[in-house]
Protein backbone atom coordinates (compact mmCIF):
# COMPACT_ATOMS: atom_id res chain seq x y z
CA UNK A 1 0.00 0.00 0.00
CA UNK A 2 1.58 3.70 -1.01
CA UNK A 3 1.43 6.00 2.29
CA UNK A 4 2.66 8.73 0.41
CA UNK A 5 2.85 10.52 -3.08
CA UNK A 6 5.42 10.24 -5.18
CA UNK A 7 5.73 13.92 -5.34
CA UNK A 8 5.79 14.00 -1.65
CA UNK A 9 8.96 11.75 -1.34
CA UNK A 10 10.62 13.08 -4.16
CA UNK A 11 10.56 16.24 -1.98
CA UNK A 12 11.64 14.77 0.85
CA UNK A 13 14.55 12.82 -1.00
CA UNK A 14 15.82 16.38 -2.00
CA UNK A 15 16.40 17.66 0.95
CA UNK A 16 18.78 14.90 1.53
CA UNK A 17 22.51 16.18 0.63
CA UNK A 18 23.06 13.04 -1.29
CA UNK A 19 20.88 14.19 -3.34
CA UNK A 20 20.85 17.83 -4.01
CA UNK A 21 22.30 17.90 -7.21
CA UNK A 22 19.43 15.92 -9.01
CA UNK A 23 16.43 17.35 -10.75
CA UNK A 24 12.96 17.22 -9.80
CA UNK A 25 12.60 14.27 -12.76
CA UNK A 26 15.60 12.64 -11.17
CA UNK A 27 14.17 12.66 -7.83
CA UNK A 28 11.30 11.65 -8.92
CA UNK A 29 12.33 8.21 -10.78
CA UNK A 30 14.45 7.94 -7.43
CA UNK A 31 10.96 8.13 -5.28
CA UNK A 32 9.47 5.54 -7.81
CA UNK A 33 11.79 3.12 -6.40
CA UNK A 34 11.25 3.76 -2.42
CA UNK A 35 9.02 0.89 -0.41
CA UNK A 36 6.79 3.18 2.41
CA UNK A 37 6.62 1.45 5.67
CA UNK A 38 5.14 1.65 8.93
CA UNK A 39 6.32 0.65 12.08
CA UNK A 40 5.28 0.57 15.41
CA UNK A 41 7.11 1.56 18.79
CA UNK A 42 9.81 -0.16 19.79
CA UNK A 43 10.75 -1.37 16.16
CA UNK A 44 14.82 -1.45 15.32
CA UNK A 45 15.63 -0.37 12.09
CA UNK A 46 18.91 -0.30 12.02
CA UNK A 47 21.42 -1.83 14.27
CA UNK A 48 24.65 -0.64 15.55
CA UNK A 49 27.78 -2.82 13.79
CA UNK A 50 25.43 -4.53 11.22
CA UNK A 51 25.94 -4.02 7.47
CA UNK A 52 23.46 -1.89 6.51
CA UNK A 53 21.39 -2.00 3.12
CA UNK A 54 19.15 0.76 3.03
CA UNK A 55 18.37 4.57 3.59
CA UNK A 56 15.46 5.91 5.27
CA UNK A 57 13.48 9.15 5.22
CA UNK A 58 11.36 9.58 8.31
CA UNK A 59 7.74 11.24 7.53
CA UNK A 60 5.60 11.04 10.98
CA UNK A 61 6.82 9.86 14.26
CA UNK A 62 10.22 10.13 15.92
CA UNK A 63 13.60 7.28 16.42
CA UNK A 64 16.10 7.09 19.03
CA UNK A 65 19.87 7.06 17.73
CA UNK A 66 22.14 5.36 20.49
CA UNK A 67 25.05 3.64 20.54
CA UNK A 68 26.85 2.15 22.89
CA UNK A 69 23.33 1.56 24.51
CA UNK A 70 23.02 4.79 25.14
CA UNK A 71 20.85 7.34 23.12
CA UNK A 72 22.79 10.20 21.40
CA UNK A 73 20.11 11.64 19.23
CA UNK A 74 16.25 11.79 18.06
CA UNK A 75 15.31 12.23 14.70
CA UNK A 76 11.67 12.89 13.72
CA UNK A 77 10.00 14.22 10.35
CA UNK A 78 11.92 15.42 8.09
CA UNK A 79 14.64 13.68 8.83
CA UNK A 80 16.78 11.00 7.26
CA UNK A 81 19.91 8.45 7.92
CA UNK A 82 21.18 5.58 6.14
CA UNK A 83 23.16 6.97 3.05
CA UNK A 84 26.06 5.90 3.06
CA UNK A 85 24.98 2.39 2.71
CA UNK A 86 23.59 3.43 -0.85
CA UNK A 87 26.91 3.91 -1.86
CA UNK A 88 29.60 1.02 0.12
CA UNK A 89 28.94 -2.19 -0.10
CA UNK A 90 30.08 -3.14 3.59
CA UNK A 91 29.37 -0.03 5.56
CA UNK A 92 28.62 -0.86 8.77
CA UNK A 93 25.76 1.10 11.04
CA UNK A 94 27.37 3.45 13.59
CA UNK A 95 24.33 3.41 15.75
CA UNK A 96 21.03 1.84 16.40
CA UNK A 97 17.61 3.20 14.76
CA UNK A 98 14.80 2.72 17.02
CA UNK A 99 11.64 3.32 16.73
CA UNK A 100 10.30 6.18 19.76
CA UNK A 101 6.76 5.86 18.88
CA UNK A 102 4.81 4.60 15.51
CA UNK A 103 6.47 5.71 12.72
CA UNK A 104 6.10 6.45 9.32
CA UNK A 105 8.88 6.40 6.68
CA UNK A 106 10.08 5.26 3.47
CA UNK A 107 13.29 3.46 2.62
CA UNK A 108 15.61 2.50 -0.51
CA UNK A 109 17.26 0.00 -0.11
CA UNK A 110 20.91 -0.19 -2.34
CA UNK A 111 19.29 -2.86 -4.72
CA UNK A 112 16.69 -0.42 -5.81
CA UNK A 113 18.97 2.87 -6.42
CA UNK A 114 21.40 0.33 -8.01
CA UNK A 115 18.43 -0.68 -10.58
CA UNK A 116 17.71 2.91 -11.01
CA UNK A 117 21.18 3.98 -11.84
CA UNK A 118 21.75 0.93 -14.49
CA UNK A 119 19.00 2.58 -15.94
CA UNK A 120 19.98 6.28 -15.09
CA UNK A 121 24.14 6.35 -14.96
CA UNK A 122 23.31 10.41 -14.94
CA UNK A 123 21.93 10.19 -11.29
CA UNK A 124 24.70 8.51 -10.05
CA UNK A 125 27.24 10.61 -11.28
CA UNK A 126 25.62 13.48 -9.49
CA UNK A 127 25.16 11.43 -6.33
CA UNK A 128 28.91 10.63 -6.36
CA UNK A 129 30.04 14.16 -7.39
CA UNK A 130 27.60 15.45 -3.95
CA UNK A 131 29.61 12.75 -2.00
CA UNK A 132 32.59 13.97 -2.78
CA UNK A 133 32.11 17.64 -2.54
CA UNK A 134 31.26 16.34 1.07
CA UNK A 135 34.82 14.50 1.72
CA UNK A 136 36.40 17.66 0.53
CA UNK A 137 34.18 19.68 2.74
CA UNK A 138 34.86 17.16 5.66
CA UNK A 139 38.57 17.17 4.90
CA UNK A 140 39.01 21.17 4.99
CA UNK A 141 36.99 21.20 8.32
CA UNK A 142 40.18 18.56 9.68
CA UNK A 143 42.72 20.55 8.30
Amino acid sequence: MQLFSHDDKATALGRAPLFQNLSRHELVELAKVTEDLEVSDGKVLAREGEIGHEFFVLVDGEVSVSKDGREINRLSSGDFFGEIALIWESPRRTATVTAAGPVRFFVLTRQAFRGLIDHHPDIEAKVLECLEQRVGETEDADA
